[in-house]
C-alpha cells in the first residue's frame, strides 16, 4: 500500500500527498475542497466512500471535506466556508499578506456579518461556534448559492480584505453593514454599533456611508441606533479636542460658538476658537444624511465645509480641519497644527472684527 494516500474502508487515512503538506496550518490538513483532494490523488467517489455513515471523513458543504468524524471547529467551519465560496486555500494564502504587510488585491470570498465582528473581536457579537451561518462575501456574478452554515452576500466591489488570524475578513464598517442587514433586534444593532465608535473599531462617517450605500436607514431601529452612534462618535471627537488642549498646554480657546458679523450674517457654528489669534477649529465629523444619495450628499457637505472656510479666510481668520480618526491616531501632530497656527498669528494681518456668541 502507498502510504503517501489515504486509506479506505472505514481505517483511519494516513497523511495526504503527493504534495508536500509543511505550508499548510494543522486546520489546513484537516479541511479540504474536493480539487485539492483529487491534486492528491483522491477521486470523488473515494472521498464520498469516506463520509458514509460511521466512516471517518465528513462533508461539510458542497465539495468541502473534514476529515475527522467529530463536530467542526469554528476554524474549520471558517475555512470550509471559504473554501467553498472562494479559491483554494493554497491559492487564496498567497493572496492575503501577513498581520503587518500592505494589502493585496480583494480576495473573491471574504468573510463578513457577524463572523467578521467575532473575528474583529467585538465582545457584542456572538461566539463563532453559536453562528448558525457564517456570511461570506463573493463578487456578484459568482453563480453560487447559500447553503449549510454558508450565508452568501453578493457584492458589486469586493473590500479590500483584512488579515485576521489567517483568515481574509471585511473591514468593519462592511462587516457591521451586512451584520445590521440580518438584524432586527433593536438592541443588538445598537450594542454593535455603538461598539464599533467606542472601541475605535471605525469612524461614525464610515460606518454610515456603508449603512447608507446598503439601503438601511429606512428601518427605524437602525436610524435609532445611528442617531445614537453619531451622538456617541461627536462626544468621543470632543472629550479627544479638550484632551489636545489640555495635554499638550495649548492656550484655551472659545469652545462651541458661533461667529457672525457685525450687524450681518451669521457665519457659521465653530467647535473651538482663538479670538486674540483669530485661529478657528473645527471637527469635520460628517455622515451622509437620510434619504439622499451618497455622492450628493457628501458634496454638498463639502460644500457647506469649503463656504464657511472661504468666509472665514476672507476675514483674516485661520481654520484648522481636524478629524475624530486624526484625533485618534495622531494627536501630537494635530496639536503641531494648532500651536503653528497660533504662532503665525503674529507675522499676519489683524482679522476683521466679529462678533462670537454661544452655540
Amino acid at each position: 500500500m502507498n502510504h503517501n494516500t489515504p486509506t479506505f474502508g472505514g481505517e483511519t487515512p494516513s497523511p495526504l500527498s503527493p504534495r508536500p503538506l509543511s505550508h499548510l496550518t494543522d486546520v489546513h490538513r484537516r479541511v479540504y475542497s474536493a480539487a485539492q483532494l483529487r491534486a492528491h490523488g483522491v477521486p470523488a467517489a473515494s472521498a464520498a466512500a469516506q463520509c458514509r455513515p460511521g466512516g471517518p471523513w465528513q462533508q461539510l458543504l458542497p465539495g468541502v471535506y473534514v476529515l475527522h468524524p467529530g463536530p467542526p471547529t469554528s476554524e474549520e467551519r471558517l475555512h470550509a466556508a471559504l473554501l467553498y465560496a472562494g479559491r483554494p486555500a493554497p491559492e487564496r494564502a498567497k493572496a492575503i499578506p501577513a498581520q503587518g504587510q500592505a494589502h493585496a488585491a480583494p480576495c473573491d470570498a471574504v468573510v463578513t456579518g457577524l463572523a467578521a465582528l467575532a473575528l474583529h473581536r467585538f465582545s457584542s457579537a456572538p461566539p463563532l461556534l453559536s453562528l448558525d451561518r457564517i456570511d461570506v462575501l463573493v463578487p456578484r456574478t459568482r453563480r453560487l448559492r447559500s447553503t449549510g452554515c454558508v450565508r452568501l452576500v453578493r457584492a458589486h466591489v469586493m473590500p479590500v480584505p483584512e488579515p485576521v488570524a489567517g483568515v481574509p475578513v471585511a473591514p468593519v464598517p462592511r462587516a457591521l453593514a451586512d451584520a445590521v442587514a440580518q438584524l432586527t433586534d433593536a438592541h443588538a444593532v445598537r450594542r454593535l454599533l455603538t461598539e464599533a465608535v467606542r472601541g475605535g473599531h471605525c469612524e461614525p462617517a464610515a460606518l454610515v456611508r456603508e449603512l447608507t450605500q446598503a439601503r438601511l436607514l429606512t428601518r427605524a431601529h437602525v436610524v435609532d441606533a445611528v442617531d445614537a452612534l453619531l451622538a456617541e462618535g461627536r462626544a468621543i471627537a470632543e472629550n479627544r479636542l479638550y484632551e489636545l488642549v489640555r495635554v499638550h498646554d495649548l492656550p484655551d480657546p472659545l469652545w462651541n460658538v458661533d461667529l457672525r458679523l457685525p450687524g450681518g450674517p451669521h457665519i457659521g457654528g465653530l467647535d473651538a476658537y482663538w479670538p486674540d489669534q483669530a485661529v478657528a477649529l473645527e471637527l469635520d465629523t460628517r455622515a451622509p444624511r437620510q434619504g439622499k444619495p451618497r455622492g450628493e450628499e457628501e458634496d454638498e457637505l463639502w460644500c457647506e465645509y469649503t463656504r464657511k472656510r472661504d468666509t472665514l479666510e476672507r476675514l483674516g481668520i485661520t481654520v484648522v480641519h481636524v478629524t475624530p480618526r486624526k484625533l485618534r491616531e495622531s494627536m501630537e501632530q494635530q496639536a503641531t497644527v494648532v500651536r503653528t497656527a497660533l504662532m503665525a498669528s503674529a507675522d499676519r494681518e489683524p482679522a476683521a472684527y466679529v462678533v462670537v456668541l454661544p452655540r
